[in-house]
């Protein structure tokens, strides 16, 4: 949960983890602050718990950034701040895999920074970005936002821009992903040591295939 290095980036599917998602004052992991948190807890592929929360970001909230969600200074007035409410959605996510999409990008920022500023330590759950996956896994698609993949896999998307709605949706899109990685049909090669996607890599004697989880993973194929 905190250590004292990030966590590894993974490719693959898990049945058993968080999907998680945030709302923020903007697209900077560094200026702007989370106003919304929230997260499901996945068992076998099932949904076993929620965590939600509004925070007070202790200012106001940019207008920009309440029309993409919809959240006003109004709703978070009465809210906790983060540093009230992170404790709790650490105990929630434990030692799980974290699931979200481009998390590589944003969330994990802004988890990163609050695990700093408030323990000193960083969050070292494993996690694994579906924006990433859904790119290698349907390189047809011409757009890979989660409202994408959710109209391709026939999935509501109701309520999307608020944290908890779309945890829902990703962890129907992540499943989606899942048996398409399972199935015969797949189109990515996965890794049969650590079930990680194998990357075309170029390297001195050729091109092969090597495990996207190097160095954790050195398998590679020719």
């Amino acid at each position: 949960m905190l250590g004292e290095r990030c966590g590894r980036k993974l490719e693959k599917y898990t049945p058993d983890y968080v999907v998680f998602d945030l709302e923020t004052t903007g697209i900077s992991p560094m200026k702007d602050d989370i106003i919304e948190l929230s997260a499901v807890k996945v068992r076998g592929g099932q949904a076993v718990g929620e965590f939600s929360q509004l925070v007070n970001p202790l200012r106001p909230i940019p207008r920009q950034a309440s029309m993409v969600n919809g959240i006003t200074d109004g709703m978070v007035a009465d809210a906790p701040p983060l540093d009230a409410v992170f404790g709790a959605f650490l105990d929630f996510i434990g030692n799980d895999i974290l699931v979200g999409h481009n998390i590589h990008t944003f969330d994990m920022k802004f988890i990163y920074r609050a695990a700093g500023d408030f323990y000193g330590r960083i969050l070292d759950n494993d996690y694994i970005d579906t924006l990433p996956l859904s790119r290698s896994c349907l390189p047809g698609l011409s757009h890979h936002r989660l409202t994408d993949l959710a109209e391709y896999y026939h999935i509501p998307t109701d309520g999307a821009h608020r944290a908890l709605n779309d945890c829902h949706m990703n962890r129907l899109v992540f499943e989606a992903i899942g048996k398409e990685l399972r199935g015969a049909g797949r189109t990515l090669r996965l890794c049969p040591r650590c079930g990680q996607t194998l990357k075309r890599r170029s390297g001195r004697y050729g091109a092969f295939w090597g495990c996207s989880g190097f160095p954790a993973c050195r398998y590679t194929e020719h």
